[in-house]
């Protein structure tokens, strides 16, 4: 069991992956960055999924950086940070290069 969250352009590819343990708490910061509680199933998410558009991923990437990056003047800031935090970034702007090109981008919580 685990949290298997992807993200997937209109052709069904995967553009992200982001991972956690059944124990990871830190799952629930993806969740809660792209207000998607209701797929959150504790152990692993429901199966769900949805459609998020592009202003929704960049809402989502605004929150990150106002949660993570208090007061840093560059992403270099963003070297030590740990690792779910980087994946969960990743994640995001994965999410929003694709959501730019195609106006929305699906995400699979699994």
């Amino acid at each position: 069991m685990g949290h298997d969250i992807l993200g997937l352009n209109r052709a069904g590819e995967e553009i992200a992956y982001a991972r956690f343990s059944m124990g990871n708490y830190n799952a629930t910061i993806l969740y809660r960055l792209l207000d998607a509680h209701h797929f959150y199933a504790g152990v692993s998410g429901s199966g769900g999924s949805s459609t998020f558009s592009k202003q929704q991923i960049e809402k989502a990437l605004i929150a990150f950086h106002q949660l993570y990056n208090k007061g840093a003047s560059s992403h270099s800031s963003y070297d030590t940070l740990p690792w779910d935090l980087k994946q969960i970034l990743v994640f995001i702007k994965s999410c929003l290069a694709t959501a730019q090109r195609e106006g929305s981008v699906k995400v699979y919580f699994g």
